[in-house]
């Protein structure tokens, strides 16, 4: 029953994007289409600037997800070694931001006097630290990697940064998978970031350029009347569960493969210390 509840919302946007608005206006659809109309997604990939968008939202999910794996995982590590030097300063230098952030407007200011607005490393650079993730993959580690594996790692010559690469981060592929999976998900359907600081439309994500998409037809419907009004309106109904579809089914695809990673991660990483 659960399944159902979870599955039927996904499976409902699916066939009303196949589907006559009016149909699925009047409730006429509930498993199947009643007739199958590819009207939303043909005029959606009419859209040129959508396949820029894909193109440009792939690399922001690869390149961030990467970057952000190699900021947080070893920033989680140092955190659950207990000889780590001033400890517990870094750890509230971590924290503390958390509760208390600057703002819109700093934070602006900030990547703009980097000289970052308006370039590809805006959306993969300033926000690749999380604090979150840093805390779960510490934990993780802390009740994951034995001390004594790391006592036999020195018996045998092995300093830090072999030790870590050599034999934590194969052992840690459930934490890759769940910060990587969580990361990649975060930047594949972030637009308020782009709309803030990207002005170029050859550097816009999909899901701002899809939203542009959505925004400029909603602006012909209300110049248009009679039938194109109507047609205008059936189109634009489509191309909204189109893009609802196109937008999510990379990041569906993904997810079976990293799923046992992702549960037993999680699990890992949620016990409380």
């Amino acid at each position: 029953m659960m399944m159902i509840l979870i599955i039927y919302p996904l499976w409902f946007i699916v066939i009303a994007s196949f589907s006559n608005p009016s149909d699925v206006a009047n409730g006429n659809v509930w498993f199947w289409p009643k007739e199958w109309k590819l009207d939303g997604y043909i005029e959606l990939m009419k859209q040129e600037m959508i396949w820029r968008g894909y193109l440009n939202t792939i690399f922001y999910t690869l390149i961030g997800t990467f970057i952000a794996l190699f900021v947080n995982i070893p920033a989680g590590y140092a955190l659950s070694r207990q000889d780590l030097f001033g400890k517990k300063i870094i750890s509230m230098f971590f924290i503390i931001p958390m509760f208390f952030g600057g703002g819109l407007i700093p934070t602006y200011l900030v990547v703009k006097n980097f000289g970052l607005i308006d370039t590809f490393w805006v959306l993969v650079l300033p926000f690749s630290v999380s604090v979150f993730n840093i805390i779960i993959a510490r934990t993780f580690f802390r009740n994951s990697l034995p001390e004594s594996l790391w006592e036999a790692a020195q018996i045998d010559g092995c300093g830090t940064i072999r030790y870590f690469i050599t034999m934590v981060l194969p052992l840690s592929k459930a934490i890759l998978a769940v910060i990587g999976l969580w990361t990649a998900v975060g930047i594949w359907n972030s637009w308020f970031d782009a709309m803030i600081y990207i002005s170029n439309e050859n550097l816009q994500p999909l899901q701002l350029v899809l939203r542009r998409i959505l925004i400029a037809n909603e602006s012909m419907l209300g110049t248009a009347s009679g039938e194109l009004a109507s047609e205008l309106r059936r189109l634009s109904e489509m191309m909204k569960y189109a893009a609802i579809v196109v937008s999510t089914l990379p990041i569906m695809c993904l997810y079976p493969f990293l799923q046992k990673y992702f549960n037993q991660g999680v699990m890992i990483g949620s016990i409380k210390e």
